[in-house]
């Protein structure tokens, strides 16, 4: 079975775009290895959390602001298709 994430995000805080950019830009990556990306508004203000299944790999509060796309490419990637090249996204500076 496939993994889901998850993107909780504030929408009071005006995240929901972000948030579709980002469930876009991964779907668009790991067409194959995902069930699909679902966006999720929080009760909570300030919350932004991406989830893979239970398993939260980025928080806003906890990991400092927003993931980078690279980084969060690289997160998805890790847990969702651990083989799977990035191309550029998984070059070092």
């Amino acid at each position: 079975m496939k993994p889901l994430v998850t993107i909780t995000y504030c929408p009071k805080c005006g995240w929901l775009l972000r948030a579709a950019w980002m469930a876009q830009e991964l779907l668009t990556t790991f067409a194959d290895e995902l069930s699909g990306v679902t966006l999720a508004p929080s009760e909570t203000s300030g919350q932004f959390v991406v989830r893979i299944g239970n398993d939260t790999i980025w928080d806003r509060k906890e990991d400092g602001g927003f993931p980078d796309i690279k980084v969060l490419k690289q997160k998805v990637r890790d847990v969702a298709a651990p083989r799977k090249s990035l191309g550029h996204s998984d070059r070092q500076p």
